[in-house]
Formats: C-alpha cells, sequence, structure tokens
C-alpha cells in the first residue's frame, strides 16, 4: 500500500514526463504553495493557517499556467481527489483539472464541463489546442499571449496577480478596448499593470500592426502615484520611460507617465494632451480608476474619450458601489476581481484589530454655552454639533488633544516606534494633531526631532521626504505622520503598524484605501497585523456596510463618562459626509501649493472645555459574515465556546486529555481567544482556563487553579501513594507549578529543567524514578485528567 509521497514519486511523475511536460519551454512544479496561510490573531501571539499547497501545476510556458493535477494514494480511488483539484482549479484560474492514484486519471474540462477517466495526461500541445480553440485565440494572439513576464530578482508574480495579467493581455490581444481590473490596495496593482506593458511592449504589440514597440501612457490623479512606478517599478523599461510635465509634450519616447492635470484643459490653457494625436498612444493604463476618471463631466473622462483608438486598462481597489458606478459602466464589468477577503484569507494581507475610541464630545454631542467666543473673538453659533461637524464647523483644541493623549498612551502601551499615519479632517486640524502629539511625546521628539511629521500638499517637497523615509524599511524615523487626503491612496508603507481615523471616512471607496495603508504584510519585519484606531465612528458603521468584503480580526470599542464609569453604547450609523469646499491635499501638476491672498476662516475654533476618553467593547461578525454585533470580549469568548461544545461535561472530557487540550487550545486560538487576556478582563488571573471558559459558557462554578490542586491532594491520596517517595514529590511538585501557572507546566520534559525538579536531577535520572519514560508520561497524564474528574 503506497501512501500520497509513493503515488507521486512512483507513478504520476513518471506519467507527466512521458506527456512530455518535462520538455522545454513546459515545466512541472511540483508540490507548490501558493498561498501564505491566512493570519491568524489570539491576544499578542500570532499564527498562520496551513498554505494551500498543489501536488502538481503543469504550465505550457514558464510564465503561463494551464492546469492543476491533485494525487491521492493507491488505497484511495482517483475521484477522492478530485474535489480538491477543481478547489484549486477554481482558485488558480485554470480550465483543466486532474485527479489521480497513480492508476487511474480523472480529468475535469471546465471548458466542456464534462469530466472522464482518461488512460493518460494530456500532452501540453493538445491542452493548449483545446484551450486555444475554445477560446477562440489565434495563433498570432496566442505567440504575443505566451510572451515572458520581466522577473524581478527571480521574484515571479503570485498567483493572483498572474490570472490578472494574463486575461488582461489575452483580452486586448482578442480587441477589447476596455478592460477592468479589480484587485484590493495592498495586492500589487503595480506590478500587475507593469507585467502587461512588458509583454506587450516585449512582443511589439500595437493598435496598427506595425512592426514597432507600443506607445503606452500610465495615466493617475497624484504625483506620488506615477513617480513610483515610474522609478521603481517600470525601471526595466529603461530610457523608454518619460514623464509628459511642465507644458512639454515629448513624443520621442515609448511609455509615458502623467498625472490628469498636466494633460487637462484649465482657464490658462487648452489641453496639452491635444499636442498629441488621438491615435498615438496604443495603451492606457488608468490606475485608481475610480477616483473620478470615468465621469462624465470629468476633464479626466475627455482625456480618456480623446485618445479613444488606444486600448485603456482601468484598475480600482472597489468593487461597484454607488460611488463609483461611472467606473464601471465607463471600462465595463471587471475581468478579474481579487478582494480584501481574499487577500486577508491567502495571507498576503494582514488583518487588522479595530479600537472604537468615543470621546463625550462624540457621543453626546458638543453645544457651546451663551456667549462663548472662538479665539479670534466671534460668538460661536448655538447648536447641537456632532462627530461631522468638528474640525469642520466648529474646531474643538479639547478634542484634539485628548485625541492625541488617547494615542500616546496607546502607542506607550504597544511600541512607540510603531509606524502610524493619522488622518485628520484637513491640513490645518493635521497641524493641530502634529503639534499635540509632539507636546506629548517631547521626549521622543527631543531625541528625534522627525518623531511626528505633517505630511500634505503645504509641505511639498520637504514633506515628500518624510513620507520617504516613513516608506524606508529600515528607518526608526518620522514614526507618526499626521495628514487629510494625500495619504489614502498610492502610498506603500510595509511597516505600518497603526491607522488612526480622527475624521469622518465618508465612502467605502475613501475608507478601503486607508485601510490599504496597513494591510502589507512584512514577515521578516515582524508586521504581521495592524490596528485600526477609530476616533469617529466610520470603521465601525463601515464594518456593517453589507458591501464590506474584508472582516476585521478583532474590534474594540473604549468609551467612559466623565467620572471615568465604563459602560456600554450602541454604535449608530451616520450618513456619510461629503468632502466640502476646503483645501485639498493633493499635489498638482508641479506639487506646488498657491494662495494669492488671506482665505477667509471657514470654521469657528473654541479653545476651551474638557473631555474624556476609554472602555473596552468587542464588536464580532454575525453569522451570515456581514453585520457587526456588538459584545463584551466575555461573550463573545463564550460563545466561541458553545458553538464548539454542547456543555460542560463534553468539554471536560476534552479538557482532561491532554491531547485533546490542546486542540482545544488552538481552536479558541483560532478564535482570537487568548487565556491571559480573558482572564485579565474578568479580573480572574488565578482562575483554571477550564473553569473560567466553562463559567462564561455554562455558568459553571468558577475556581482557581489552587483550589483544584488541594482538592486533589486532599481526595486522592491513593494516586500519589502509589508511587515512591521520589517520584511522589515530583509530581506533587508538578500540582505547585500547576496551581502558581496553569495547565503549561505538566509539559514534559521541559517542566523537569526547571527548579525544584531539576534539582532532583536530570531528565533520565526523575523518568528512572517512575520506572522509565513511558511511566513518567502516563503519571503525568493521569495527574491531569484526575485534576479534572467530576469536579
Amino acid at each position: 500500500m503506497s501512501n500520497e509521497a509513493d503515488t507521486c514519486r512512483k507513478y504520476v511523475l513518471p506519467k507527466l514526463v512521458e506527456a512530455g511536460w518535462d520538455n522545454e519551454p513546459h515545466r512541472i512544479n511540483e508540490q507548490i504553495t501558493f498561498t501564505d496561510g491566512r493570519i491568524v490573531l489570539a491576544g499578542n501571539k500570532v499564527r498562520r493557517r496551513p498554505q494551500k499547497r498543489a501536488d502538481y501545476l503543469l504550465r505550457y510556458t514558464r510564465d503561463y499556467l494551464i492546469a492543476v493535477v491533485e494525487a491521492k494514494p493507491d488505497y484511495l480511488t482517483s475521484g477522492d481527489g478530485l474535489q480538491q483539484a477543481k478547489d484549486y482549479a477554481e482558485i488558480l484560474g485554470l480550465k483543466f483539472a486532474y485527479a489521480t492514484n497513480g492508476k487511474e486519471i480523472i480529468e475535469f474540462d471546465y471548458l466542456t464541463g464534462l469530466e472522464r477517466q482518461i488512460g493518460s495526461f494530456p500532452t501540453p500541445d493538445e491542452l493548449w489546442q483545446r484551450l486555444q480553440a475554445a477560446q477562440t485565440i489565434t495563433s498570432e494572439a496566442a505567440q504575443r499571449l505566451l510572451s515572458p513576464y520581466y522577473h524581478h530578482s527571480g521574484k515571479s508574480p503570485r498567483y493572483y496577480q498572474e490570472i490578472a495579467i494574463n486575461r488582461a493581455v489575452q483580452s486586448i490581444l482578442q480587441g477589447k478596448k476596455r478592460v477592468l481590473l479589480t484587485m484590493a490596495t495592498g495586492t500589487g496593482k503595480t506590478v500587475v499593470a507593469f507585467q502587461i506593458c512588458w509583454k506587450l511592449w516585449s512582443a511589439r504589440w500595437n493598435v496598427a500592426g506595425e512592426h514597432r514597440r507600443p506607445k503606452i501612457l500610465y495615466l493617475a490623479d497624484r504625483n506620488i502615484l506615477v513617480d513610483d512606478p515610474k522609478d521603481k517599478i517600470f525601471a526595466p523599461f529603461g530610457d523608454a520611460r518619460w514623464k509628459i510635465e511642465n507644458g512639454g509634450a515629448n513624443k520621442s519616447r515609448e511609455t509615458y507617465f502623467a498625472i490628469y492635470q498636466s494633460l487637462a484643459k484649465d482657464e490658462n490653457r487648452p489641453g496639452l494632451y491635444k499636442e498629441y494625436k488621438p491615435d498615438f498612444f496604443d495603451l492606457i493604463i488608468v490606475d485608481e480608476c475610480h477616483r473620478g476618471s470615468a465621469r462624465d463631466d470629468s476633464n479626466w473622462r475627455e482625456i480618456l474619450n480623446y485618445f479613444t483608438p488606444a486600448f485603456q486598462v482601468g484598475m480600482t481597489a472597489t468593487p461597484l458601489r454607488e460611488d463609483n458606478r461611472d467606473t464601471y459602466l465607463y471600462f465595463g464589468n471587471p475581468i478579474y476581481q481579487y478582494s480584501l477577503r481574499q487577500g486577508i484569507d491567502d495571507g498576503f494581507l494582514a488583518p487588522y484589530r479595530v479600537h472604537r475610541v468615543i470621546t463625550d464630545y462624540d457621543a453626546a454631542g458638543w453645544r457651546p454655552s451663551k456667549g462663548d467666543l472662538d479665539r479670534y473673538g466671534r460668538e460661536i453659533p448655538d447648536d447641537e454639533y456632532q462627530t461631522k461637524d468638528f474640525e469642520r464647523v466648529v474646531a474643538l483644541k479639547a478634542r484634539t488633544e485628548v485625541i492625541a493623549r488617547h494615542l500616546s498612551d496607546f502607542l506607550s502601551k504597544s511600541d512607540r516606534f510603531a509606524k502610524t499615519i493619522v488622518f485628520c479632517v484637513d491640513q490645518e486640524h493635521a497641524d493641530e494633531m502634529r503639534r499635540s502629539l509632539g507636546n506629548l511625546n517631547k521626549d521622543m521628539v527631543s531625541r528625534y526631532p522627525d518623531y511626528v511629521c505633517r505630511v500634505t500638499s503645504i509641505e511639498g517637497d520637504i514633506g515628500r521626504g518624510h513620507l520617504g523615509r516613513f516608506q524606508e524599511l529600515e528607518t526608526e524615523t518620522p514614526v507618526i505622520l499626521t495628514t487629510s487626503q494625500m495619504l489614502t491612496t498610492g502610498v506603500d508603507a510595509p511597516t505600518c503598524k497603526n491607522i488612526v481615523l480622527a475624521r469622518v471616512i465618508g465612502t467605502m471607496s475613501e475608507f478601503k484605501q486607508i485601510i490599504g495603508r496597513g494591510t502589507r504584510v512584512r514577515d521578516d519585519y515582524g508586521k504581521l497585523w495592524f490596528s485600526i484606531l477609530d476616533y469617529t465612528g466610520s470603521a465601525t458603521r463601515l464594518f456593517a456596510d453589507p458591501d464590506f468584503d474584508g472582516d476585521p480580526a478583532l474590534v474594540s470599542e473604549e468609551k467612559i463618562d466623565e467620572s471615568g464609569v465604563t459602560y456600554e453604547t450602541t454604535v449608530t450609523e451616520e450618513a456619510p459626509v461629503v468632502e466640502d469646499g476646503g483645501i485639498q491635499d493633493e499635489y498638482g501638476p508641479t506639487g506646488v501649493v498657491i494662495d494669492d491672498g488671506e482665505r477667509e476662516r471657514r470654521k469657528y475654533y473654541y479653545d476651551g472645555g474638557q473631555v474624556e476618553i476609554a472602555a473596552h467593547l468587542v464588536y464580532e461578525l454575525d453569522p451570515d459574515g456581514r453585520q457587526l454585533r456588538v459584545v463584551k470580549y466575555r461573550d463573545y469568548a463564550a460563545d466561541k465556546v458553545r458553538t464548539l461544545f454542547p456543555g460542560a461535561i463534553r468539554m471536560r472530557e476534552q479538557w482532561a486529555n491532554p491531547k485533546e487540550r490542546a486542540e482545544v487550545i488552538r481552536q479558541l486560538e483560532e478564535r482570537g481567544i487568548n487565556f491571559n487576556e480573558l482572564a485579565d478582563s474578568v479580573g480572574q488571573p488565578e482562575a483554571d482556563p477550564f473553569d473560567l471558559l466553562c463559567h462564561l459558557a455554562f455558568n459553571a462554578p468558577l475556581r482557581t487553579r489552587r483550589e483544584r490542586a488541594e482538592r486533589l491532594r486532599l481526595e486522592r491520596k491513593d494516586f500519589f501513594d502509589q508511587f515512591g517517595p521520589e517520584a511522589k514529590t515530583i509530581l506533587e511538585e508538578l500540582l505547585e507549578k500547576y496551581a502558581q501557572h496553569g495547565t503549561a507546566q505538566f509539559v514534559v520534559p521541559d517542566i523537569l529543567k526547571v527548579p525544584p525538579i531539576s534539582e532532583r536531577g536530570n531528565v533520565i535520572e526523575i523518568a528512572g524514578y517512575f520506572g522509565g519514560a513511558e511511566k513518567l508520561r502516563e503519571a503525568v497524564n493521569e495527574l491531569q485528567t484526575l485534576l479534572y474528574a467530576g469536579f
């Protein structure tokens, strides 16, 4: 009887080689993992779930994946592996899935919907011809579709990037003029755009069918969104690159970069884009296309319409919603989508915790007293001001300061060098927040003058410098950046660990962009998750949106009244806030902000008042995985225990067995439950974990570890008396270790190396007191079983 590894080695691989899959340019990828495994948080501990691993991936060329093969041991049927093969094929976007036990092979063909048993694997050319015929790929298009990727230092695109690249290139080669790709922030849209351009550029594809490389335009709405790709990822294009700016229309290059503002018409010029013929460009990449490029009334739409002969590829991070419907009407439905939820499930994106923090002013509103004047001597209109009004209609200095104090305390308790972005209402608010944070962290600022920096359009190149250092992996400072609009998109900060919302986020599109500042994963720098500190209720409201597709790992809420009493509140949904006519945080064509006069003050500034904060609640998704409900951490843990066990008796049976207990602990950790944190949250640090869970879930009596240990000593003396003096003493010392520290003390042989047990000899000598290692292990296991028996 062969196992799966034997099946692969003896039967499957020889048959694949016989079919020609080992001959260039074809490839067999054996035992390939194509996800990183979801990151799971349990307290402050982080673990990854298993990666998805395929037995064999078959490639027609190095860069074109065409089929998956799942192998099973010969004592199982081929059909036992077919569902897994189909699951992997669907994830990987493949049309052919195979399952085999080494003797028989089953094929599932997604092109025809047929499942059949076959005698041997198809050859590479046979599969390619079937795919080519079904998808009407011409020979000329096929040759260009199979042109290789550019491999950055041997780093290949991830599976979902391969799907996006190949589908986009195939769509273009088959004449689809407008193409849309929807990929979550942090999943590498720029890499995908580069590879699309590289394949078509290398294959000398162009609209006219001439023997030349294509003219490509990479369009975005901010300088940072074109400068970064041009200088980094698109560097292999070398001298073919050119940025259109400063009114100059260079026509001698092949890969152009521009922001819409540089090309668009305004009151001073007719539009630089008209310097180029409508058919000058063959391909236009529109990055962050949801940000207005497709709106009918937009200058940007005018540019895209002017270049109608060109093929246009739109890239966005936001699925279809009311606020980006025109984008989908213009480009059509996406040919591929990779969501935030998928990215987190695959382990390519970081999960997050959400801390909902409410000030008194946000909880109950703020109303000025009669005759209150702002700092400029103006009387503040009598009204009930809410969160959406703060820093827009009225600026409350005390609220900004208490948010800054809470954030500073949060960093002090976690990591004062954890890179943090604070999203404020406007540039002025960002400056107030910077000043408050700097003063509250003066010890750090005295050592690191750039510990807190504001990055808005006003700072120009200085702000860009701060941002560049913030993005660097090796630099410690700046640690905190305050901003309003500028950093919502296009900023790759892989080690950013905290996203702070000090302003109301109006749309899901913007929310996802902001969340994307923290979703990058860097295992090598300890960045596996991040925190969202929500001071305005935006995260809570938008997580509750049925269209949100990335579940939070944990959501907590903090609130305190003036007397410091903790209490729960129901979070109500606020209407989205539309950006007012304030200063926009976007670099223009030159990155310079021009102000030709003193701007009339558009809000009131109140410097008085006192504000308080704090408390903690946990939000969890309801059973359908959509709406958030408010529960305490203890209630959350209790609910999870009840989903795993029908009652305390069944839980005791598993808990008493050391091996089964390890599985219970693993399942609870996967659901974000950490015993130490749970015990602290309910004020029972001495409780046995089993008793604590049963107490919370089934209202069982709550006992301490000491009570369990003493009961065992008194009621089961016969257990201890069956051993010799040395062995009996060691078991009693083990029991005392448990009473002090918990069940972790029963790990053998580790605990035998810790005083006072280690003073009785080495591991072999201690095992000898019990009659050998196996007898020792049996005694320790029986001790644990008795500890939980019937009590």
